[in-house]
């Protein structure tokens, strides 16, 4: 699970290699089975050739002695840290890595800014990375790319059709599988199907005034109408 301020550093270094001109995609797969880098980037310079970057992501001490693989596969390579375990790690940085610092934007910077700040922070380069020969075959590594750019755009698609995606029959036995992790009666608002007719019957009590209300509005127009038409009798007679 990723804590806010990985997510706040993913988010600050997305957009700052979009900006930068480079495609961008996260967690991809290693060919040669070199591991997972946080991220990776893919730009292509104006002579033709393709440059990488891998990114690793880190926001605690532990979390930077962790003896998961890191990535440096790249043209060049970098650690994206909080500025505080910068200066705990710095010394531990081999030379050839460089660091980009993560420091947030204040409430004081937010509220001043003319427009809606597209990050929860920025990026500076504290440590410039080195050059270096790409450590894999750039032909399989651009293909767990791409694969890794599918997954991302096939996520997002997933989200925007929701449970359009799903059968009846799907829904129907996801809800049944959750229903056998515990039915709680003295806590209905805790159960799922509770939750689910209490909003049905809400909505259809909602949907049924509404339309009472507009038949009822209906009806009196059409009184006024014939009311209307009877006045000039009734002048008539009198």
């Amino acid at each position: 699970m990723k804590t806010k301020l990985t997510r706040n550093l993913e988010s600050t270094l997305y957009q700052y290699c979009y900006e930068q001109g480079a495609y961008v995609v996260e967690e991809v797969s290693m060919p040669d089975k070199k591991g997972i880098v946080d991220t990776l980037s893919y730009q292509q310079l104006p002579n033709g050739e393709v440059e990488w970057r891998c990114y690793e992501l880190k926001v605690t001490k532990s979390d930077f002695h962790s003896k998961a693989k890191l990535s440096f596969i790249g043209n060049y390579n970098y650690f994206v840290l909080p500025q505080k375990l910068y200066e705990e790690v710095q010394d531990e940085i081999p030379t050839h890595i460089g660091v980009m610092i993560y420091r947030a934007f204040d409430k004081k910077a937010i509220d001043l800014a003319p427009q809606t700040l597209r990050t929860p922070g920025f990026l500076t380069i504290a440590k410039k990375a080195q050059y270096q020969d790409l450590q894999v075959e750039e032909k399989p590594l651009t293909a767990h790319f791409v694969a890794s750019l599918f997954r991302e755009v096939d996520k997002a698609k997933r989200v925007e059709k929701g449970l359009q995606l799903y059968s009846d029959d799907q829904l129907y036995k996801e809800m049944r599988k959750r229903a056998k992790k515990g039915y709680d009666i003295y806590k209905p608002n805790h159960n799922v199907y509770d939750r689910f007719v209490d909003d049905m019957q809400s909505d259809a009590v909602t949907a049924l005034q509404e339309e009472l209300d507009a038949r009822n509005a209906e009806y009196q127009e059409l009184k006024l109408q014939l009311q209307a038409l009877q006045q000039p009798d009734l002048e008539d007679k009198i």
